[in-house]
């Protein structure tokens, strides 16, 4: 069984527990789905292996044209160099050696192209193949500090990001990709370049990218912040 149905079974029976007994009324709510959430993450980061490889079927669709498309700004996000400049990688927060990354010197870090799946909260699953640099590359590359337990990857569409643990954004599947079925990234995928995992769900992946946070302590994101599974594991 896969951890997100069974996970999504919990989800319902909480639902069924707030219908059947929700005496304290919202706020009683709120607490209990809170603590729900909190058995639900201890229980996915129970099950969170560093060394286990997500895998695509040898027969499986890998084509990027089939590959959700998703924005929250009102339009379809689009770095324009003429009204932003270049555009730029910032990775820093709590490390010892904060970089800014062009795409160019992005693309020059020792990289890897991996296929993934990418698993939808609502239960479906799409399939692409990604070129970038792995989040520990660039980890071992500006140094976190001891502290430095969560990520933020923060983005130019309308200011979303999803904050992270450290440890699912050092699995060797999670990247920051710049390129997809050996092309580069359009807009509609996240260009420039956009986060990508197998170990968690797609709200998760922050696309148009432009900050990776270091951080002592987790800031949410924009979906986290209105309800969704803050840990979002798959």
């Amino acid at each position: 069984m896969k951890r997100r149905v069974f996970l999504g079974g919990l989800a319902a029976s909480a639902g069924s527990v707030l219908a059947a007994c929700n005496s304290r009324g919202p706020q009683g709510a709120k607490d209990l789905l809170r603590a729900i959430e909190r058995g639900n993450e201890g229980l996915e980061r129970a099950l969170f292996s560093p060394g286990s490889h997500d895998a695509v079927a040898a027969d499986a669709s890998l084509t990027g044209s089939a590959f959700p498309r998703y924005w929250v700004s009102r339009t379809m996000p689009t770095w324009d160099p003429a009204v932003r400049g270049i555009w730029r990688l910032e990775v820093g927060g709590a490390v010892r050696k904060p970089v800014s990354l062009s795409l160019d010197d992005l693309v020059a870090m020792r990289g890897t192209t991996q296929r993934h799946n990418h698993y939808c909260v609502e239960g479906w699953t799409a399939r692409a193949e990604f070129t970038g640099v792995r989040v520990s590359e660039l980890a071992r590359l500006v140094q976190p500090t001891a502290d430095a337990g969560y990520v933020d990857f923060r983005s130019f569409d309308s200011e979303y990001h999803e904050s992270w643990d450290l440890d699912s954004a050092m699995h060797p599947q999670t990247v920051v990709a710049y390129a997809t079925d050996g092309r580069y990234l359009n807009a509609a995928e996240g260009a420039p370049a956009r986060v990508h995992s197998p170990v968690k769900l797609g709200y998760k992946n922050t696309k148009y990218l432009t900050q990776v946070l270091f951080l002592p302590t987790r800031t949410g994101g924009y979906w986290s912040d209105q309800g969704y599974e803050w840990y979002g594991g798959v």
